[in-house]
């Protein structure tokens, strides 16, 4: 609780004993501290805040009780809102949907739709707020055939938006929901800006595009479109040791799984042309470095990553299944001979 003005006189009163016992600089030391430990001292919450209001709200679903906070705020979003507001309120609904369970699972698909509306409002604030609240519904089975339905809608957003938070909540929408069938041809058009997104320089929207593309290299119809896909001359910079863990780990997964997926005899059967700038050159291409930089993260200091990094290094030397590939499939060369 906070202090009246005579506590602090008082405080101030023991202050001057000890001042008159030391001297100088620290005199002054010890004032201070004492003056900033009664600053520190704040007044209790306002019952009218957004922590309260929360507090009470889990209060009464704890005792089986609605709180209508998620109601009130779906309604006051089909009023007229600026793009302030409609981005706070968002904020708001996104905490319930995970603080109110019963609240949230409540709500009808009519919900959803109103907030898929939210992803062509014209404020980019706006349409990354509605893409969390959308991936807070998702964690609800009821919902998630309804969201399904806005995946040719994100993934517009994350292709034509260059946006690093629009990126990351959408991606992280796209990699909590099962993408149907339907969303293939989509998925091929976008997956420039996908590879694009993974080669930038934010960590949070590169994990999350690089999961999305694992993911995705396990479609046997997107396989060639992941690996004919152009990158960046400097695409293996990606495995170097001094990437945060995190985004290593994700990166390395995704070379396990598109190694495992062009090793498969379905996928071998067939002759692939690849251009000279494409993802399957720079990983497994004549002039690759990836066996370099695999064999430098077997040391990397955190256990996930130096797994991951053996899981891929016998992907690349033992496929699976090599016994039934067809002779013309049988790989010519060790990426690894020159090593021990």
């Amino acid at each position: 609780m906070g202090k009246s003005i005579p506590q602090y006189l008082g405080q101030l009163d023991i202050c001057k004993s000890v001042v008159s016992l030391a001297t100088g600089a620290g005199a002054i030391y010890l004032l201070y501290k004492a003056i900033k430990a009664g600053i520190k001292c704040k007044p209790p919450l306002c019952s009218n805040s957004p922590i309260c209001i929360a507090r009470l709200a889990v209060e009464r679903e704890r005792h089986g009780r609605d709180s209508g906070e998620l109601r009130r705020l779906l309604n006051s979003l089909e009023c007229k809102q600026d793009e302030y507001a409609k981005s706070m309120i968002l904020h708001s609904i996104t905490r319930c949907v995970y603080l109110l369970e019963a609240e949230a699972s409540a709500c009808t698909t009519d919900d959803i739709v109103l907030l898929g509306y939210m992803l062509d409002d014209k404020d980019n604030s706006v349409k990354t707020q509605a893409l969390n609240t959308l991936k807070a519904f998702s964690g609800i089975r009821k919902f998630r055939l309804k969201i399904q339905e806005h995946s040719i809608k994100v993934l517009e957003l994350i292709s034509t938006i260059w946006d690093t938070e629009l990126h990351i909540a959408g991606l992280r929408l796209l990699n909590n929901l099962p993408l149907p069938d339907y969303v293939h041809p989509q998925l091929r058009r976008v997956m420039p800006a996908l590879m694009e997104i993974l080669q930038s320089d934010y960590i949070l929207a590169q994990v999350q595009a690089v999961r999305l593309l694992s993911y995705l290299a396990q479609k046997n119809d997107l396989l060639y479109d992941i690996l004919n896909c152009q990158v960046h001359s400097n695409f293996l910079n990606l495995f170097q040791p001094t990437q945060s863990g995190s985004l290593l780990y994700e990166v390395l997964v995704f070379a396990e799984r598109l190694s495992e997926g062009r090793n498969a005899p379905h996928y071998c059967a067939v002759k692939w042309n690849y251009n000279e700038q494409s993802l399957h050159e720079s990983l497994f291409g004549e002039e690759s470095r990836l066996a370099d930089r695999l064999l430098a993260l077997v040391i990397h200091p955190e256990e996930d990553v130096q797994i991951q990094a053996c899981k891929v290094i016998v992907s690349l030397q033992y496929p699976q299944d090599l016994r039934a590939w067809p002779s013309s499939c049988q790989p010519s060369r060790s990426y690894f001979k020159n090593t021990e």
